[in-house]
């Protein structure tokens, strides 16, 4: 049998292919995200589309990627109280574990008269950079994970209010229907004791979240108010907590209150998360000062 010896050439160019074809699947995979954070470590998205939990945003960059990659979810959520519902969709990325950016718009609704027909609109876009410290990995020290982010929020839509003359936030002595939020958040998990504790501090002129303007007839200035959550891990799929958030009382026409709740999330995947909660929103105005209580429940579907 005669035997062929390829030709070194052709070597070389086998070699080459396979370098090629390795650096290619290397690239590709690259460009893949890695998932590589702990679950439920991106947190759930804020009634605002920002990451953390339901009511406040956390120092947590959203999504599951790593400094080495990027993450993203997109998310619906909704409020029912005995006479109002907010439903809240968006999406949000976050990129190496430094920076995150969602887009969020609320639609707050009424049942009761004479508000049955109300219904206000308003969009977020909302930036994060994380600023100093890892709430995960340093575990010795005692420094939190601390970001800092804004939202712009603007006044898409009033209607329903015709009947009273009102087509306008400014009408209910709002002074802008577009504004800023500032925030800086702390956050710290204790994985030991299966603890995550935030705080945050919010720089707003915002009422109702921006649902009813920026600044009032009242006050008319940016106000620092404080925001907190702390949840226990009960196992890695399941987390339960409590939140509160202060608001500011700019508005003679709306005699707002804090807002709070309890929580419970499920992780059954870091592709999907589910979290249900008893909310306690105060009074909204005073066509109706009734104190509104109900409940909150927010799917997040990402990687």
């Amino acid at each position: 049998m005669i035997r062929l010896k390829p030709h070194p050439a052709i070597k070389l160019i086998a070699i080459a292919s396979i370098g090629m074809s390795a650096a290619t699947a290397q690239a590709q995979d690259s460009r893949l995200p890695d998932m590589g954070k702990l679950t439920a470590t991106g947190g759930v998205s804020q009634v605002e589309g920002a990451g953390g939990g339901g009511l406040t945003p956390w120092a947590l960059i959203t999504g599951y990627g790593t400094r080495d990659s990027y993450g993203a979810n997109a998310h619906y959520t909704q409020v029912n109280t005995q006479d109002y519902r907010l439903k809240t969709y968006g999406v949000a990325v976050g990129i190496a574990d430094r920076v995150e950016f969602s887009l969020a718009q609320q639609e707050f609704t009424g049942s009761l008269a004479p508000l049955d027909a109300l219904n206000l609109k308003q969009d977020i876009f909302g930036i994060k950079v994380k600023l100093a410290g890892d709430a995960v990995y340093d575990q010795a020290g005692w420094m939190p994970q601390i970001a800092a982010g804004l939202q712009y929020k603007r006044d898409a839509t009033i209607g329903g209010l015709g009947a009273l003359g009102i087509t306008n936030v400014k009408q209910l002595g709002a002074k802008d229907d577009h504004g800023v939020d500032y925030y800086v958040s702390a956050t710290k998990i204790y994985l030991a004791q299966s603890l995550l504790v935030n705080g945050t501090v919010r720089m707003t002129k915002a009422n109702q979240m921006g649902l009813l303007g920026f600044g009032g007839d009242k006050k008319d200035q940016y106000q620092a108010q404080l925001e907190g959550s702390i949840a226990y891990l009960i196992n890695r799929k399941l987390v339960v907590g409590a939140e509160y958030r202060m608001k500011p009382r700019n508005l003679g026409v709306d005699n707002e209150k804090d807002f709070s709740d309890v929580f419970i999330a499920y992780f059954p995947s870091k592709n999907f998360s589910v979290t249900a909660a008893y909310v306690q929103l105060g009074d909204i105005t005073i066509f109706n000062p009734k104190k509104q209580r109900g409940w909150y429940l927010s799917m997040q579907a990402g990687f």
